[in-house]
C-alpha cells in the first residue's frame, strides 16, 4: 500500500502537467499564410529586395584633326579617369592606343583625355547604363626634319635636333625636346617652334622657325655649311700620322671649338677660318687653315724638325 499510495502521489502531477499544456491558446502554434518556412510580415511592411544597380555599357572614342575634322589613325594615347566626387584625384580606370577605342564602363562621371605626342584634348562624360559615342579634337601636326649640305643629304646617325617654343624675344624660350633624330615624326600642338640642327658635335649648327599646322606633317630639311675634316701630325706631306697626337681646333679669336686626342680624328666644322694646334712628346705644332661647306678633306700640320 506505502509503494502504491507512493506511486499515486508521483502521477498527478505529471498528469495534470499535461493537461494544462494541452489548454494552451491554439494561435501559439497555428500555421503563417505565407506557407511553411517563410517570415511573417513586419508591422511597418513588407521587406523588398534592393534595387538593380545599372549595368555597364560601351564608350566609343575617336579623334579629329582641329580644323580639317581628318581622322588621326595614329599616334594616339587614351585615358579614362574616374570621378569620385569626395575631391580625391581620379584615378585611371581604362587606357588604349588604338585609334578609335570601345571601353565598357559603369554607370558614373569621367574624365576622357587624348595625347598626340605633345598635344592633347580632353572631355568630360557621363555614363547612364547606355552606349555612348564621343569624339575629341586635337589642334595638332608634326614635324620631320632631315639636313643636308648643299645637294647632299647628311646621314641621320650624323644629325640631332632640338626643338623649342619661343617666350618673347627669346627664340629658346621652352625647350620641347632634343636628341631628335632624322625622319623622326614629333607630334607638336599648332603653332611655331625653334629648331636647332646640329651637324656632328662640334660647331655645325643650323636654325629655323618652322610653322606646324593642324593634321600636317611639316617636312623640314636644314641646310649647312659645313664639312668633315681630318686633323694629322706629320712628319712630311702624305706621310703617315703620328700616333697619340692631342689636337684642339680654335677660331682666329682663340676659342676653343673641338678637342680630339688620336693618329686622324675627323671633325665636322662649320664653314669658316680657324687654327689648328698639335701636341706631340712634348712638342706643340700650329697651322691655319680654312674649311669651305662640302669640301670634305685632311688637314695635315707638318712637325718640322720631327
Amino acid at each position: 500500500m506505502g509503494r502504491g499510495s507512493a506511486g499515486g502521489k508521483t502521477a498527478f502531477p505529471v498528469a495534470l502537467a499535461v493537461l494544462m499544456f494541452a489548454a494552451l491558446p491554439a494561435r501559439a502554434q497555428a500555421p503563417t499564410p505565407f506557407g511553411p518556412g517563410l517570415p511573417s510580415p513586419g508591422v511597418t511592411g513588407p521587406i523588398l529586395p534592393p534595387p538593380a544597380a545599372e549595368g555597364e555599357a560601351d564608350l566609343s572614342l575617336s579623334a579629329v584633326f582641329a580644323g580639317s575634322n581628318g581622322p588621326v589613325r595614329s599616334g594616339l594615347t587614351w585615358r579614362v579617369y574616374g570621378e569620385n566626387g569626395d575631391g580625391a584625384r581620379p584615378a585611371i580606370v581604362a587606357r588604349s592606343n588604338d585609334p578609335a577605342p570601345t571601353f565598357k564602363l559603369a554607370a558614373g562621371a569621367y574624365v576622357v583625355t587624348v595625347t598626340y605626342g605633345y598635344a592633347s584634348a580632353w572631355k568630360r562624360i557621363t555614363m547612364a547604363g547606355t552606349a555612348n559615342t564621343e569624339q575629341l579634337r586635337v589642334a595638332a601636326g608634326a614635324l620631320k626634319l632631315s639636313g643636308a649640305v648643299g645637294d647632299q643629304k647628311i646621314p641621320g646617325n650624323q644629325l640631332s635636333f632640338s626643338v623649342y617654343v619661343p617666350i618673347g624675344t627669346n627664340s629658346e624660350g621652352r625647350l620641347v625636346r632634343s636628341g631628335i633624330k632624322a625622319g623622326e615624326i614629333v607630334r607638336l600642338p599648332e603653332g611655331t617652334y625653334h629648331v636647332v640642327s646640329s651637324y656632328g658635335d662640334s660647331n655645325a649648327i643650323q636654325r629655323a622657325d618652322l610653322r606646324v599646322e593642324n593634321g600636317k606633317v611639316t617636312d623640314a630639311t636644314m641646310n649647312h655649311r659645313a664639312a668633315t675634316v681630318t686633323l694629322k701630325l706629320v712628319a712630311a706631306p702624305g706621310s703617315e700620322a703620328f700616333a697619340g697626337t692631342a689636337f684642339s681646333v680654335l677660331t682666329p679669336g682663340g676659342d676653343t671649338i673641338r678637342e680630339a686626342i688620336g693618329a686622324f680624328p675627323s671633325v665636322t666644322l662649320a664653314e669658316g677660318d680657324y687654327v689648328l694646334i698639335a701636341r706631340h712628346d712634348g712638342q706643340v705644332f700650329t697651322r691655319e687653315f680654312k674649311v669651305e661647306s662640302g669640301m670634305d678633306r685632311d688637314i695635315e700640320v707638318v712637325a718640322k724638325g720631327s
